[in-house]
């Protein structure tokens, strides 16, 4: 989360709006759409096997083709094994990522908080 909330708050949005993005998103002035493109991508998140039919069909109402709903799919379920990957590898955060507002990386780092540095000695 960090890498993308990074880009995020570069191009996009700002600190509280991306933190009021992760706590909340259906209340964080989201656009119809992105609300049920955030809905979506949860759901193949947290339980894939559960998408169904009418899933689809909520995202085709906002007029996106079949091509840009797989671009969804496989944008969110790349960056799950990419995530995964980083987890099993045991990778931490850049320390760029030290240079967001505070308070924004502890809620994109939720639960991978940057390491503390142990002195050589």
């Amino acid at each position: 989360m960090l890498s993308h909330g990074a880009l995020l708050r570069k191009n996009f949005f700002s600190a509280s709006e991306l933190i009021a993005i992760v706590n909340d998103f259906h209340h964080a002035g989201l656009t119809d759409e992105e609300v049920a493109l955030m809905t979506f991508a949860g759901a193949i998140t947290m339980d894939a096997k559960h998408i169904r039919e009418q899933d689809v069909q909520e995202l085709r109402r906002f007029g996106l083709s079949d091509a840009e709903i797989l671009d969804v799919v496989l944008a969110c379920t790349a960056r799950n094994f990419f995530s995964k990957t980083l987890d099993a590898l045991g990778a931490v955060p850049d320390d760029t990522y030290k240079e967001l507002e505070p308070e924004l990386v502890d809620v994109l780092a939720r639960g991978r908080p940057f390491p503390v540095q142990v002195p050589d000695g």
